[in-house]
């Protein structure tokens, strides 16, 4: 018997385009499962379960994608607002929001991780390709990227910090653990994707890569929103 929580995406709910047009939005009290067979949906407004949403393909909303506990997607996960999740947020490709990824658990892509905001995690961050804030990166275990990692702000992991690529923060760069830059193993690295680039670091050891303080960015009448502010 179907669960009449769990709200089903078929194939018959969107265009040739992907558009999902019943609604604007998609809601559930429960669950929202994309069948497999439907592909990458796209929605003009946002995207709200109160426990999970999972889809085969990609999702995009214009909005936010939102779920009490966890977001799951075999291709990407796109929104034009905010990605947040109580649990976690796992994505076979790349997790790219306008606004912030936040995720009481990991946040994890196959491909790269992108936010116009910040991107916090209570565990690990992880993403197969480069990592990328418009504001600050946090995370309560690891980080770790395939490609570079960059923030606008500072970045902060409870654990280690290891980037393929550079490091690069304006503000504090911290870490639990040991810190590595440029260990790429596809090619040899130029000089400068081996830099960890920060305003100043706080914590955590260099074990590999050139560390770079620049100084932290001088305060302004119109502060540009921090970690703290995530």
């Amino acid at each position: 018997m179907p669960d009449p929580t769990t709200l089903t995406v078929t194939k018959a709910d969107v265009d040739d385009d992907g558009w999902y047009t019943p609604s604007r939005d998609i809601v559930s009290d429960g669950r929202i499962v994309f069948a497999p067979d439907v592909g990458g949906v796209r929605v003009r407004g946002s995207v709200h379960a109160r426990l999970g949403i999972d889809a085969a393909g990609g999702i995009e909303a214009g909005d936010g994608i939102d779920a009490g506990k966890w977001i799951e997607a075999g291709e990407w996960i796109k929104a034009g607002g905010r990605i947040e999740a109580g649990g976690w947020i796992d994505a076979g490709g790349r997790i790219e929001a306008g606004g912030w990824i936040d995720a009481g658990g990991r946040i994890e892509a196959g491909e790269w991780i992108k936010a116009g905001g910040g991107i916090e995690a209570g565990a690990w961050i992880r993403a197969g390709g480069g990592i990328e804030a418009g504001w600050g990166i946090r995370a309560g275990g690891g980080i770790k990227a395939g490609g570079g990692i960059t923030a606008g702000e500072g970045i902060e992991a409870g654990y280690g910090i290891k980037a393929d690529l550079s490091i690069r923060c304006r503000s504090t760069l911290t870490a639990g653990e040991r810190i590595f830059a440029g260990i790429c193993t596809w090619k040899t690295p130029a000089p400068g994707e081996m830099l960890i680039e920060c305003g100043q670091l706080a914590g955590g050891d260099v074990c590999y890569g050139t560390l770079v303080e620049t100084g932290l960015p001088e305060p302004t009448a119109t502060a540009t929103p921090n970690l703290e502010a995530m």
